[in-house]
């Protein structure tokens, strides 16, 4: 499985935000969120998220609308869509 690019574009004391690229079918790999985080897509688009235990779910993700998910999530996060995927992940430390 590809793995989703991304690139640091702040991190300092306060903020890391970063942009992630998914080719289609490329994910994050298993991780966990150390910080609370906002999401942004990019464009509309869904993905795969793993859980622990294997359970899966489909987000569907419209462009613009952010969300919020508190420290400690622990996931895998896969592009379900036969195109490039990308979003802004903000967490505050």
């Amino acid at each position: 499985m590809k793995a989703a690019t991304p690139t640091v574009f702040i991190d300092n004391q306060r903020v890391r935000v970063t942009e992630w690229r998914f080719a289609p079918g490329a994910a994050t790999g298993w991780h966990r969120h150390e910080y609370d985080y906002v999401v942004v897509p990019l464009l509309d688009g869904s993905l795969r998220i793993v859980t622990e235990g294997g359970a899966e779910t489909i987000a569907e993700l419209r462009k613009g609308v952010p969300y919020f998910r508190d420290r400690g999530v622990e996931h895998d996060v896969i592009n379900a869509n036969i195109y490039e995927f990308t979003f802004i992940e903000v967490e505050m430390k």
